[in-house]
């Protein structure tokens, strides 16, 4: 019974020692080692070798290194293999830094204010409470729940949507396609952090800015998938939009000549919003190993007929 880690050299170094104090029955491999394939019965990745079935015959969990799983192939992983996705604390507290800053960004006039200093503009306006804004997010999940706790303690009106229907004290709950008009309709600023899947592919498009209140701002946070890029700077030119933040993008990182670098209404990051840190990551896996080992019911197991 042996794992193997499938990242970056200086990920491995950490997750290696973390193994060898913690767990130094299992065998730790670093890929492309693996040691004898039929003993792996553990994988840690980012993103899979190609024939999983064929590589680890005896594969049994795959661990994702991300909080979501889109950028694993799933029509490599065998059936009967339990997909875990990374839940650890540093994803969770990013994510809060994150939409936290980007939300103040836009309560309180930073972009503008940007944009003003590039033409020597010295022009400032009253501040608005936090209250008079409606922060509506996308994805009450394992980020979207403690990030929207965290905008209501900050005194902003929140509302969230996901799939099935999620009680956060505070926050106005939303559920399913049949709520999502009314859960625009009473959105200033649009925090996108629902999981990528086909249902999900493409939802920020044209049709869904128009239902949000003129001037409104878009955070996607989730993945470059959700967003339709075509629709975006349209609805900011028109006046729908009147900021996005964007810390995704397909592809990752955008050619030079995208639009999206020179937009004025448009702040790009680098997918930098939320990382798993590896020395807590690893402790997660370990965790998730100990109840796998002993029967219990492991955190961020993944239905892949719903693809999160």
């Amino acid at each position: 019974m042996s794992i193997v880690f499938h990242h970056t050299p200086e990920r491995a170094k950490i997750w290696s020692e973390k193994f060898a104090k913690a767990r130094p029955d299992i065998p730790f491999h670093i890929w492309p080692e693996t040691g004898p394939k039929e003993d792996v019965r553990y994988l840690a990745a980012w993103k899979t070798p190609d024939d999983l079935a064929t590589l680890f015959p005896n594969l049994e969990v795959l661990f994702s290194l991300g909080a979501g799983i889109d950028q694993l192939n799933l029509a490599n992983v065998p059936p009967g293999v339990k997909i875990i996705r990374m839940v650890e604390s540093s994803l969770v507290e990013g994510m809060i830094e994150y939409v936290l800053w980007a939300v103040l960004s836009f309560h309180r006039d930073m972009f503008r204010y940007a944009r003003q200093q590039r033409e020597h503009v010295w022009d400032g306006s009253h501040n608005r409470p936090a209250k008079l804004y409606r922060v509506g997010l996308m994805g009450m999940g394992e980020l979207g729940s403690p990030v929207l706790e965290k905008l209501v303690s900050f005194g902003y009106e929140c509302r969230g949507w996901s799939r099935s229907r999620r009680e956060v004290p505070g926050v106005k709950s939303f559920a399913g396609a049949g709520e999502l008009d009314a859960f625009l309709a009473e959105t200033d600023i649009l925090v996108c952090l629902v999981p990528l899947t086909d249902a999900t592919r493409g939802i920020l498009n044209r049709s869904l800015f128009e239902k949000l209140p003129k001037g409104a701002c878009l955070i996607n946070c989730g993945r470059g998938g959700h967003l339709v890029q075509d629709d975006l700077i349209p609805a900011l030119d028109s006046g729908q939009l009147s900021q996005a933040v964007l810390d995704v993008a397909t592809p990752e990182p955008l050619p030079p000549e995208h639009p999206f670098w020179n937009h004025p209404r448009i702040f790009l990051t680098p997918h930098i919003a939320s990382a798993a840190q590896s020395d807590t990551a690893a402790e997660a896996v370990l965790a998730n190993l100990r109840r796998y080992e002993a029967g219990e019911p492991m955190t961020g197991v993944i239905d892949t007929g719903r693809g999160y």
